[in-house]
């Protein structure tokens, strides 16, 4: 129950921040959203490995570092969390916020960046958080929150960089059934992140031929 609580916890925070800076319009909203992965990481690390991502849980699911049952239930607090920041955060806003790309992005162009974008998320979970030769250290909810604020500034303008399959669906859902939004975009957000997340793990796989775990 504490993973759980805990993947609840990070992942509520983690779309909580992302909607209240986008609709605040903040130029730093990507350098906020890398920071409380950052810290939600730290917080939650020791716990439940602090996925806060379905696409993560999966790269570990393939890696075996999770079982089935277990990456279900995972995946159930995540979405509760997301679903629980949106609707905090359209109450307290008055506005339901969901990703979209931008209104002259493709729909292969912005497919293509979550993908790229959550393959580069998961494959630096797996290497600073998971494999074998980095285990102990102190840098990797620095790293991973990194990462995010990086694809957070790259893809946004152009994918509206979800990155993550809960950040995808709670807030989507929301503004669905608020009559803000529609369900239109939401395959994006689940199959560029989901096969980003298995990429990662088999491109973990080739770097880590000794973790055989």
């Amino acid at each position: 129950m504490a993973k759980l609580i805990t993947e609840f916890i990070g992942t509520f925070f983690l779309v909580l921040t992302i909607a209240l800076t986008v609709v605040s319009g903040s130029t730093l909203a990507p350098l906020a959203i890398g920071s409380v992965l950052m810290v939600m990481v730290y917080m939650g690390g020791h716990i439940s490995g602090a996925h806060y991502n379905p696409a993560v849980t999966l790269a570990l699911l393939i890696r075996r570092k999770v079982r089935g049952s277990e990456m279900l239930a995972y995946w159930a607090a995540q979405i509760a969390g997301a679903l629980a920041a949106s609707i905090i955060a359209a109450w307290v806003t008055g506005v339901s916020f969901a990703p979209a790309p931008a209104p002259d992005a493709s729909s292969v162009h912005a497919l293509v960046l979550e993908l790229i974008f959550t393959f580069a998320l998961a494959l630096v979970v797996l290497n600073v958080a998971v494999a074998p030769a980095t285990k102990g250290n102190s840098f990797y909810g620095l790293a991973i929150g990194f990462t995010l604020g990086v694809a957070a500034f790259a893809a946004g303008p152009i994918s509206g960089a979800a990155i993550n399959p809960a950040v995808g669906i709670g807030p989507i859902v929301v503004a669905t059934l608020s009559g803000a939004g529609g369900l239109t975009h939401l395959w994006l957000y689940l199959v560029g992140p989901f096969a980003g997340g298995a990429l990662a793990a088999l491109t973990y796989a080739l770097q880590n031929p000794d973790d055989k775990s």
